[in-house]
């Protein structure tokens, strides 16, 4: 694949990264630095339309298997997007010192690093994994992240729980107010041992998104809309799905046979396959319903079950996964491994209803990359000179 260097989309070179979540200077951004909310760095092209791209799980090390980045390379050159989101799990917890951290994050972002193409990514729940190690955890892959040329991250949001909580609006082709938002949430990491002295065995055992990370979402939906005279439509990405996900599966909360599931494609147009569990922690954020409150929110998309693809409306919201990206983790069982490696690609048009008009995926099958079982990993992309 080509690896020619595109214009810079995001209208900006190398920045220096930005304090919690802090506007750019001059982007008439009343809001406080602290707020999370990032204006100034993405916009609609004169047709009015913008193509985001979802990748997940590249989960590896700083050898990184090959197929993971001639996928990346692969949609890229496809799709041509306008930002990418890596959406959790961007590396796994191999890295036993703080270069081979490093370079294992390199090692995904330069598909979209030498492609001039703005990128950000969520933290999941592998992302720190190794930070006993090498002493780096979240505050410290963000703030490597953002000093990449074409990195959109910041620290967030300050004061609520998690790094990087922030929203991205995307200014309009048409006038310099938000046309569309990408909420970035982190969905946590593992639960707590215990909690008023109870532990959690028997429960699903990954972390969930907290109050203050709800209440942050909805009063700084609150503040976009007043600063835009009405609701700015959007999609959340965090990494570790909602309860709903599931309910959306089956149409129900307790009931989960074939028969629920076929009542479930008829009412919310469910698409895409579902191989495991999804992987929820033991507490309902009550995320959703501030959603629906809202009514801002088009679609929440995780990842975290790498072989889960779907996407469906339940009610109103569009609910889905990315499939998982890299090929240095599990997927299907034998032989059938690596079949649903890939991507999904979001279609924004300004004179659509919602703004969002589509979503597909791309697979690894697409591109013809080898998919026999196993992993074949290959050396760490050069760092950037400031990196090394």
């Amino acid at each position: 694949m080509s690896s020619a260097r595109r214009p810079d989309r995001s209208g900006l070179e190398a920045p220096s990264p930005l304090p919690s979540g802090a506007p750019l200077s001059g982007s008439g951004d009343p809001s406080p630095a602290a707020s999370g909310i990032v204006r100034g760095r993405l916009s609609f092209p004169a047709d009015g339309r913008l193509t985001v791209v979802q990748f997940n799980d590249t989960q590896d090390s700083h050898r990184t298997d090959v197929r993971t980045t001639r996928l990346q390379r692969a949609v890229l050159e496809d799709v041509d997007p306008d930002v990418v989101v890596i959406n959790g799990d961007v590396i796994d917890g191999v890295p036993a010192t703080p270069l081979e951290l490093r370079q294992a994050i390199n090692n995904v972002v330069q598909p979209m690093e030498e492609r001039g193409i703005p990128w950000v990514l969520t933290l999941g729940n592998h992302d720190t994994d190794s930070a006993a190690a090498t002493g780096l955890g979240a505050a410290e892959i963000l703030e490597f992240a953002g000093r990449y040329a074409h990195n959109l991250n910041t620290a967030g949001a300050a004061g609520i729980t998690g790094s990087g909580n922030q929203v991205l609006t995307i200014t309009g082709s048409r006038s310099q107010g938000d046309a569309f938002a990408l909420w970035l949430i982190d969905s946590g990491r593992y639960a707590p041992e215990r909690i008023a002295g109870q532990d959690f065995e028997g429960y699903p055992r990954w972390d969930w998104v907290r109050a203050d990370q709800v209440r942050w979402y909805l009063e700084t939906s609150e503040a976009i809309e007043a600063q835009n005279a009405g609701p700015v439509p959007g999609l959340l990405f965090q990494h570790i799905p909602l309860w709903e996900h599931r309910f959306m599966w089956f149409a129900s909360v307790d009931s989960r046979t074939s028969e629920d599931h076929a009542r479930a494609v008829a009412r919310h147009g469910i698409v895409g396959q579902r191989h495991e569990q999804e992987a929820t922690g033991p507490v309902n954020s009550g995320l959703f319903s501030a959603l629906l409150h809202r009514g801002d929110v088009r679609g929440v998309y995780v990842g975290h079950d790498h072989v889960n693809t779907y996407d469906g409306d339940y009610y109103g919201v569009r609910l889905g996964y990315g499939p998982g990206t890299g090929f240095g983790t599990y997927g299907l069982p034998g032989r059938q491994e690596h079949q649903l490696r890939g991507a999904r690609v979001f279609h924004l048009d300004e004179r659509a209803d919602g703004v969002l008009a589509g979503t597909e995926l791309r697979l690894a099958c697409d591109y013809g990359i080898d998919l026999s079982p196993g992993r074949q990993p290959g050396p760490p992309a050069e760092l950037p000179a400031w990196a090394r």
